[in-house]
């Protein structure tokens, strides 16, 4: 008996020093099955609670008033099945005529509390079924990502989400993004990790950092193009733009529109063109937007060159090829002319912590008002959580892995040889077989 206790003490003792310091192992070891029992057993009475049940049918009613029966209790939706994962579970409800997906959504902090879980978030499967995803612990305070992800051409893991799952940097799909955050809130470590991850693909990487180079030009071995001042970027811009031009031109003589070709044959972006005509897709990366297009002159022609190819780059480069990642610490029409413009094309939008909530309304006021509160909600401690947004409404709160500069730019070094030959951008390729200039020795004193 006394061995018994000394063990169930040391258990007890293990499970509270890995729920402290190793959450990812309390969870497999022991969180797991808990919330399994916990989850069964409380169901019915969860549901119930959280005024997720309906009425009995009335068929079921006038067959107990007929019978003289009790009263039949509410119906409580169907589950379907628990799956456990390796951040928490997920449960597969059926829900009862009447009932919608919005309901669930709604009582998801009813449900947190209930379930006794770190985070409680729904989506509708299909019509009729939800699936409601239980994260045991807190994911985003040490950030883990899972040792296999899904990659592919212009698709690379970019941050862990809240719910355990991982967000995706699509460039097929989402072609344009801009990332806003105060100074210190993370952008560079989200900078870091993209490029980190383009760099062993084979895509052009092109850098403009005004605050002469400190951010981008590290990675110089990488990129096919680098401008550190604004006007080498507004020429940058152009030659992006006459590139675009030049390979709307090949779609065009590529496209052989006639009576009997098929469908399948007729090009209308890159990707429909063959292999060996296929130019290189090119990903933009602009550090800091403010630096391009503030200006304190009434009418300056140069920004008026740099915001006129950024918007034609926004609206047309997609088929061509050309993608924008586009940070900066505020984004909104005080930068001037254009720039709701330019907004409005960017659908990819994420927002680090902010000092102010115009800021964040600048990115969400047309998506959702739900995001912009979490995004002022972003504690001063948890660099590199952001909140992203998506057209439909919808948004998540993410958090980066740390990526050291030193980490980005060994693997920029590693892959130097996949950059391409580009000739539109042949001048603006950096200079990086020089050695570096030795601070002169200074004189000791006599």
């Amino acid at each position: 008996m006394a061995r018994l206790v000394i063990a169930l003490v040391v258990l007890v003792g293990l499970a509270l020093l890995l729920k402290r310091f190793r959450p990812v192992w309390y969870w497999a070891c022991f969180g797991v099955l808990l919330a399994t029992v916990r989850v069964r057993w409380r169901y019915a009475q969860v549901m119930d609670a959280c005024h997720l049940t309906v009425p009995a049918s009335r068929l079921r009613l006038a067959l107990a008033r007929w019978f003289n029966k009790p009263v039949p209790q509410q119906r409580v939706p169907r589950l379907m099945w628990v799956k456990p994962t390796r951040t928490g579970l997920r449960l597969r409800i059926r829900m009862r005529p009447g009932q919608d997906a919005f309901e669930f959504s709604a009582a998801a902090d009813r449900l947190r509390h209930s379930f006794g879980v770190h985070q409680v978030t729904s989506r509708e499967v299909k019509p009729g079924v939800v699936e409601v995803t239980l994260t045991g612990y807190d994911v985003l305070k040490r950030v883990q990502m899972p040792a296999r992800t899904a990659r592919g051409l212009l698709k690379i893991p970019v941050a862990l989400v809240e719910d355990g799952s991982v967000h995706y940097r699509d460039y097929r799909e989402v072609p344009h993004s801009i990332t806003v955050g105060a100074t210190q809130s993370g952008k560079s470590v989200t900078q870091r990790t993209v490029i980190k991850e383009l760099a062993s693909q084979p895509v052009a990487l092109v850098g403009i950092d005004c605050k002469k180079g400190v951010e981008l030009g590290p990675f110089a071995r990488r990129f096919s193009a680098i401008a550190d001042n604004a006007d080498d970027a507004a020429d940058l811009l152009e030659a992006l733009v006459a590139r675009m031009e030049s390979i709307y031109d090949v779609i065009r003589r590529e496209q052989r529109i006639s009576a009997d070709a098929p469908a399948g044959e007729i090009a209308a972006n890159i990707w429909d063109l063959p292999e060996k005509l296929r130019p290189v897709p090119v990903v933009v990366t602009i550090d800091e937007i403010a630096e391009l297009t503030l200006s304190t002159k009434r009418n300056d022609p140069r920004r008026d060159r740099i915001v006129t190819a950024l918007v034609r780059l926004a609206q047309l480069g997609r088929a061509a090829g050309m993608f924008l990642d586009i940070y900066g610490q505020r984004f909104g029409s005080e930068l001037g002319d254009g720039i709701t413009m330019l907004r409005a094309q960017l659908s990819g939008r994420m927002v680090h912590r902010v000092n102010d909530e115009a800021t964040a309304k600048m990115a969400f006021g047309d998506i959702s008002p739900h995001a912009v509160f979490a995004a002022t909600q972003i504690p001063n401690d948890r660099r590199g959580m952001a909140v992203v947004g998506y057209s439909t409404g919808e948004w998540v709160r993410i958090r980066t892995p740390h990526t050291s500069m030193r980490q980005a730019v060994a693997a920029c070094n590693r892959h130097a040889g996949l950059v391409p030959d580009i000739p539109e951008l042949a001048r603006f390729r950096p200079l990086t077989d020089l050695a570096p200039v030795e601070a002169p020795a200074v004189a000791e004193a006599a």
